[in-house]
């Protein structure tokens, strides 16, 4: 039987320090994901990340340095088979100290090794940022 795909749009934020990627775990899971989230009814994807980032992370992007970096697919972390997450991700400076805010338990610093931690989308992205040398 053929499963029919269904896809979680979402928006993503790499940041990285020190050849480290910042990644952050939500209250009760076990699993860390690169900070983001889904877009609000018709919000731009500048405003979602800012949005988005502010309330995870306590900090402000400032937005003359965001930059795209692509988008990246795979299966749902926790989901059915055949829904796939589809993260449209960008680059950018912040203002500000990083914190975790109320749905956040913890924030990591992580190398490539540190990638069995993350959803498989974030996976991807891990081997993408160490194919350009962007990450330990």
């Amino acid at each position: 039987m053929d499963v029919q795909k269904q896809y979680i749009d979402k928006i993503a934020w790499i940041y990285i320090k020190d050849r480290k990627i910042l990644s952050t775990r939500s209250y009760g899971k076990d699993t860390y994901y690169i900070p983001g989230g889904k877009r609000e009814a018709g919000e731009s994807d500048m405003h979602a990340l800012r949005r988005e980032i502010k309330e995870e992370l306590t900090v402000d992007i400032l937005p003359e340095t965001i930059k795209y970096v692509g988008v990246f697919s795979a299966q749902a972390h926790g989901k059915p088979e055949g829904i796939i997450v589809r993260m449209i991700c960008y680059s950018s400076e912040c203002e500000g100290a990083i914190r975790p805010s109320s749905e956040i338990e913890e924030i990591i610093w992580c190398n490539h090794k540190d990638r069995e931690k993350s959803s498989p989308v974030d996976k991807i992205i891990f081997d993408w940022l160490k194919e350009r040398d962007l990450i330990e």
